[in-house]
């Protein structure tokens, strides 16, 4: 078969609470990926400048991380985990209804940090609940778990690009000063600017048009309303809800049967499993394990650079998804504001695209061998679109090649280092903290880059970030031979040690055995 027949009966056991992992990340993805091509509309809506408006990333990602961060405190029962669902995926649906009533930059910063909360507890949540339920076997369900987040960012997309303005807003002034000008060129270049019309003018009429991106909000928001509804049955399901019994057996039970099934394929490996799991949680309880004492840096370093990497390769994903539609309309690309709208929607459909295709792939070749394909790939590519970056043709295949490369190296990275660590450290908090710290800090930073030195400098970024995870893979790569081989000689002293053992307890027995016969 092309699927193992022990794989298939680990997910049917676990069928119900693995889909429900997999729905609540189409929320996470529906969230994440409406702001690119959106932005000049809320720009025109709050009445900011793109300056003001990257904020908003920043606020979004910023809480991110911190529900990244704490989100393991919800794991440890599994109401908890399960109720820290329930609200975050309803908080996502609330916020999607009351953006467009975010009449200024800081009422929508706000509104995006609690969003981004609720996304950051969906990452941590899902990718360790998955984790410890198929341990070894988790990296083909992470990779179908983060196609969902793929799925999601492309409808969301899909959705906005009908209600989108052709021309952004007015909020810039025949007095504005140079720098607002430039990005008047930047951010309003359409069909319309050719005509023999004064900028003035053309701010006035911009200003005056009545945007309709709040119905594809709205209609975000009725899409989301099935995920929490999903969550609650499984609660309900679960007996989690009290004044809703039911007679069906407890998730955890399933869960404790999945763990065994598997404990049992390798002899001696079910107390370190179950060591694994305890192990996962919020990223300051990991700091603060006692087990972490006495610990060879090899372990330390494969936390920090296998974070480092998906700092740069999640800072990318966030920053092109983020500012291509920016770019696009920027000179010299000129593309008019319709046409552009689509560059996110084909990125998010790349990476679902290349989250599905990694299914498969993940069950075929190691983890290790398809992060260093998709991290070289990512670089080729956006060098490639640095040369041509006046084709526009090539923007849309580069666009889609770059969601292509990029879209597995998160679960890629996760199921490398948990295998790494034998699934007893704290990996999967470190790393999804370390991604959300990423799209936090990269957005920003590009943002800032973009309004200094040009849309040019957009593609340069994107090199740099690329160039520098794959050199920090490559550090990742020699730590983890240096923690393999410090595994294998704690091995060889642990069998010296118990052989002499098993000797003495052996003439022991022997002694004892001679004095009663003589006896």
């Amino acid at each position: 078969m092309f699927v193992e027949e022990r794989i298939l009966t680990l997910f049917k056991r676990n069928a119900h609470h693995t889909l429900t992992y997999w729905s609540v990340f189409f929320s996470f993805g529906l969230c994440i990926a409406f702001l690119g091509p959106t932005i000049l509309d809320l720009q025109c809506q709050t009445n900011s400048t793109l300056s003001q408006i990257t904020w908003v990333f920043f606020a979004q990602q910023f809480c991110l991380l911190i529900g990244s961060s704490i989100a393991g405190v919800f794991k440890k029962t599994l109401f908890s985990a399960l109720s820290a669902l329930f609200l975050s995926a309803l908080i996502i649906s609330v916020i999607f209804a009351i953006i467009p009533l975010c009449n200024n930059v800081l009422l929508l910063a706000i509104a995006m940090a609690v969003s981004g909360l609720a996304m950051g507890i969906i990452d941590t949540i899902a990718n360790i609940q998955l984790v410890t339920i198929y341990q070894k076997d988790s990296a083909v369900f992470l990779q179908a778990l983060h196609f969902f987040i793929g799925f999601g960012a492309l409808v969301s997309p899909l959705i906005a690009d009908p209600f989108l303005s052709e021309t952004g807003c007015g909020n810039i002034t025949e007095n504005a000063t140079g720098t607002m000008h430039h990005f008047r060129n930047m951010l309003r270049n359409s069909p319309i600017a050719g005509h023999d019309i004064s900028q003035g003018h053309l701010a006035h009429e911009a200003g005056e048009e009545d945007s309709i991106v709040r119905y594809a909000f709205w209609i975000m928001a009725v899409i989301n309303l099935p995920v929490p509804i999903a969550v609650l049955f499984l609660m309900y399901r679960e007996q989690l809800i009290p004044c809703c019994p039911s007679g069906n057996p407890r998730l955890l039970d399933k869960d404790e049967l999945a763990m065994e099934h598997q404990q049992g394929a390798a002899a001696g490996e079910g107390t370190e499993q179950e060591a694994g799991a305890a192990g996962h949680g919020d990223i300051f309880g990991c700091c603060q394990n006692d087990n972490l004492r006495g610990l060879p840096v090899s372990f330390f370093m494969i936390h920090i650079l296998g974070g480092m990497v998906l700092f740069m390769t999640d800072g990318i994903v966030g920053a092109y998804a983020g500012f291509v539609y920016t770019y696009a309309v920027a000179p010299p690309m000129s593309l008019p504001h319709k046409t552009a709208g689509y560059l996110a929607s084909i990125f998010w459909a790349a990476i679902t695209a290349g989250r599905l295709l990694s299914i498969p792939l993940s069950y075929r070749f190691q983890p290790v061998r398809l992060l260093m394909f998709n991290l070289a790939g990512v670089i080729v590519t956006v060098l490639i679109l640095l040369i041509f970056y006046t084709s526009n043709i090539f923007l849309f295949v580069g666009t889609c090649l770059c969601g292509l490369f990029l879209s597995s190296i998160f679960p890629c990275m996760l199921a490398y280092t948990e295998d790494i660590l034998d699934y007893q450290g704290c990996a999967t908090s470190v790393l999804v903290t370390s991604a959300g710290m990423g799209e936090m800090v990269m957005q920003v930073l590009v943002g800032q880059i973009i309004q200094t030195e040009g849309s040019y400098s957009f593609l340069l970024c994107g090199v740099t970030s690329g160039c520098i995870g794959f050199t920090l893979f490559f550090g990742l790569l020699l730590f983890h031979r240096m923690h393999r081989n410090y595994l294998t000689g704690t091995s060889k002293k642990s069998t010296m040690v118990d052989e002499p053992a098993a000797e003495q307890n052996g003439s022991a027995k022997t002694e004892q055995k001679e004095e009663k016969e003589t006896s």
